[in-house]
């Protein structure tokens, strides 16, 4: 039976469960490993979560908020929304009992996956976050790297935000990661959006696609608006379209049955020749982009080197789509 947009679409409040305005769960996905909750509190609301057999890392989508687990605080900052720049976030064990307190009130993703080993709570500084320019031309999107496997240390969890300016594609050329090879990891991936609103806050929409193989069919095309979920179990994914005058949010949580823990792609041979344009295309100058939600057409763009690591005298970053060890790409 072939997984459609039907199924793998889930638009705003359709998966909504008690407390939580969205929640995907590996039963309610049909999967074994990744989930994600997005969490709504009032000012000076307070959540109790239970973490169970998975990890968490709670991140803001906007506002700040206090977590009390295992004996230890963390106080985080949070952001005005999602296209004002990464944000601090936090960890959290299995088999954890939290507090989640926000004086401000806010909205807040709890992106998590099953796990075996089970880790301190850590507190993860949003300056610490790595800011990746990918792609070129109507191909550039800025990706915040704050739980990849290579920045950030997590049993099974990995997580990443990805801004695509309205008008340019993202995930794009499509890519898998749905076997295990040295040029490949199995990892089911959810995709959460935001779609930027007009300059008199009219709504939003993007476009996303998820193809299969003849051997392990799948088939969507979802016109997305905010706070809409796709997933994808397998198969080639991409383009991620944003609409012009509509900049775009995701946030991608994945996670697998390997041992390994490592985010390897491979690019739809079809359309791999893309990459090879790029090099001789600028970056989108709307990059990295810093928007100030209160407001929404005025986009502050910031140009200039990006750094890897933490402070003004790391590394600077490579061109965007350096090759990965073993042949591998990034999306």
């Amino acid at each position: 039976m072939t997984a459609t947009t039907r199924s793998l679409h889930l638009p705003a409040g359709s998966a909504a469960a008690g407390a939580y305005s969205l929640q995907v769960t590996p039963e309610s996905a049909g999967w074994g490993h990744s989930s994600l909750r997005a969490l709504e509190l009032p000012a000076g609301g307070t959540h109790t979560l239970d973490t169970g057999p998975d990890e968490v890392v709670v991140v803001p989508l906007q506002g700040g908020l206090r977590i009390d687990c295992d004996g230890e605080t963390l106080e985080l900052t949070g952001r005005p929304g999602v296209f004002a720049g990464p944000t601090d976030f936090g960890d959290l064990p299995l088999d954890a009992r939290a507090t989640l307190t926000s004086d401000a009130g806010g909205r807040f993703a709890l992106c998590g996956a099953r796990a075996q080993r089970r880790l301190p709570v850590r507190y993860g500084p949003a300056a610490g976050v790595p800011v990746e320019l990918r792609g070129a031309g109507r191909c550039s999107r800025e990706v915040h790297n704050f739980a990849t496997a290579d920045v950030f240390d997590a049993d099974a969890v990995i997580a990443c935000e990805v801004i695509t300016p309205g008008g340019n594609w993202s995930s794009y050329p499509p890519h898998k990661h749905d076997e295990t090879s040295d040029r490949e990891t199995e990892l089911e991936e959810i995709y959460y959006f935001e779609v930027a609103p007009g300059p008199d806050g009219q709504p939003g929409v993007a476009y996303q696609r998820v193809y299969g193989t003849a051997e392990r069919p799948v088939d969507v095309l979802a016109e997305v608006r905010d706070r809409d979920v796709v997933l994808v179990p397998h198969g080639w994914h991409g383009p991620s379209i944003a609409a012009p005058g509509h900049d775009l949010y995701y946030l991608n949580v994945m996670a697998g049955p390997g041992a390994e823990r490592a985010w390897r792609i491979v690019d739809d041979p079809d359309h791999a020749w893309i990459r090879d344009t790029w090099a001789g295309e600028d970056v989108d100058p709307r990059l990295p982009l810093r928007k100030d939600p209160s407001a929404p057409h005025a986009s502050q763009a910031r140009r200039g080197s990006l750094r890897r690591g933490h402070g003004p005298d790391d590394e600077v970053l490579p061109p965007p789509d350096r090759a990965l060890p073993n042949g591998a790409t990034r999306p």
